[in-house]
């Protein structure tokens, strides 16, 4: 399927790309991957092989260009109020 603008990995918290039923979110931090794809044995599943090939590739490649720690560290967890009230 042809996007309109690239999909820059890691570059901004709003880019979305579909292949198949795969949803695609780029964030700051990580590429979040959900969903799930069929690669039929037919035009179509080439077309979504190919297309989460290069999507893939474009991820490792910006992984490769920077400098990575070991691990990234837990994202911070606000508690925020219960907007219903207390159900308990």
């Amino acid at each position: 399927m042809k996007q309109s603008r690239p999909f820059l990995p890691y570059a901004n918290e709003a880019d979305v790309r579909h292949i198949g039923r795969l949803c695609i979110e780029n964030r700051l931090d990580r590429i979040t991957i959900s969903g799930d794809l069929d690669l039929t044995a037919d035009q179509l599943g080439l077309a979504d092989a190919r297309a989460l090939q290069q999507l893939l590739n474009d991820v490792v490649a910006a992984l490769e260009s920077r400098t990575l720690p070991a691990m990234l560290p837990p994202a911070a967890v606000n508690t925020v109020a219960n907007p219903f009230g207390d159900t308990a």
